[in-house]
């Protein structure tokens, strides 16, 4: 009998949520490498696709009550988008 048998749907449910979530970052990890712009188009298509599935997985677990998550506030949401427009401003 394999794993994913004795498994329930929750559980498999989250593996394949961090499966695609790993994958992302190995796919993010390999794009910053890339030499080739053809590979790198690749590669970038892959992550995308890759990030969609597990928004895909993400929402049927929220769906579910499997994943539950917090409405974020509207002052937690404006720190965040002024922490990320400080890091693109010291990045560029």
């Amino acid at each position: 009998m394999s794993d994913t048998q004795n498994m329930n749907e929750r559980e498999l449910l989250t593996d394949l949520l961090h499966t695609e979530k790993d994958m992302a970052k190995t796919y993010a990890g390999n794009i910053t490498e890339c030499a080739s712009p053809q590979l790198r188009q690749l590669l970038t298509r892959h992550m995308t696709e890759c990030a969609e599935d597990q928004l895909c997985v993400f929402n049927e677990m929220q769906s579910r009550s499997m994943y539950p998550t917090k409405q974020a506030q509207p002052q937690e949401i404006e720190s965040a988008k002024q922490a990320m427009q400080q890091l693109q401003n010291e990045t560029w």
